[in-house]
């Protein structure tokens, strides 16, 4: 069991080192990220009915004293828990437009050693050439890789956010 662990360790590091230092970035983006959307849901699952609950409560405690009071009440309430639910979206947003051009840049610097190779042993040395192409792809796979389904979880942390601030604003209703 050990023995298979570290061999598969040995191997990602392998496949990391075969990308070059970017995907050592991609990677630390990649885990950031994760840690993120992990966050947010466990935050949307497990902490969020505990403050609708506290927002449903205050209101009541509002709602039946004063009318005008209650609007501009229900409308903090509402904003507050809109922005609670937003928190780390729009870092996620950015971190997930980061890695294909992380990726890129992998790209770029794998094309320098091909045309690093190119300059000191001419282009009859295909063996070289194909490691910096190599070196150049790793990376940019790694970056698409590690962008998609950051999209994909900051798409559905969208929705779900705007599906829980319909749903307190509509259980704020006046009496």
């Amino acid at each position: 069991m050990t023995e298979s662990l570290w061999w598969q360790l040995e191997n990602v590091r392998a496949f990391l080192a075969m990308g070059g230092p970017v995907m050592l970035f991609i990677v630390a983006v990649a885990a950031v990220i994760g840690f993120l959307v992990t966050e947010r849901y466990w935050y949307l699952l497990r902490v969020f009915p505990d403050e609708m609950l506290a927002c449903r409560q205050t209101w009541q405690q509002v709602s039946q004293r004063r009318q005008n009071l209650a609007r501009h009440v229900r409308t903090a309430l509402v904003s507050e828990a809109r922005i609670r639910l937003n928190r780390s979206l729009p870092l996620i947003k950015t971190l997930v437009a980061v890695c294909p051009l992380l990726g890129l840049l992998g790209t770029v610097t794998g094309m320098i050693q091909v045309f690093d190779v190119v300059a000191s042993l001419g282009t009859g040395n295909a063996r070289a050439m194909a490691s910096g192409i190599s070196r150049a792809t790793l990376p940019t796979m790694a970056g698409m890789v590690v962008a998609l389904p950051g999209l994909y979880f900051c798409l559905q942390l969208e929705h779900q956010v705007k599906r829980s601030v319909e749903q307190l604003s509509d259980q704020l209703r006046f009496t």
